[in-house]
């Protein structure tokens, strides 16, 4: 089954240039294949640490008991929802 490809276009000085053409021979691929590599190792680690939270367990403990909470809102919290929903800003 053929994988469906698209294309990238960067610029980098020649020096970068240099370096990614020296570390892609030395990896034995080309340089498409080696910045592909670096892509798929990294961006999932970058996308995972801005769209995971890790708590602890008591930060979790700490987070369940204030999602509890039957605290009312404050007028100044009542006052800001209303301003919203008058400004167009209702969910």
């Amino acid at each position: 089954m053929a994988t469906s490809t698209t294309r990238i276009d960067m610029r980098v000085n020649e020096q970068t240039k240099q370096l990614a053409e020296r570390a892609a021979m030395l990896s034995g691929c080309t340089v498409t294949e080696y910045l592909t590599r670096l892509i798929l190792q990294d961006a999932p680690k970058v996308l995972q640490g801005e769209t995971q939270i890790s708590l602890s367990n008591d930060q979790f403990d700490r987070f369940i008991k204030a999602c509890e909470s039957t605290t009312p809102p404050s007028k100044k919290l009542l006052d800001a929802a209303k301003s919203l929903d008058k400004d167009g800003f209702s969910v």
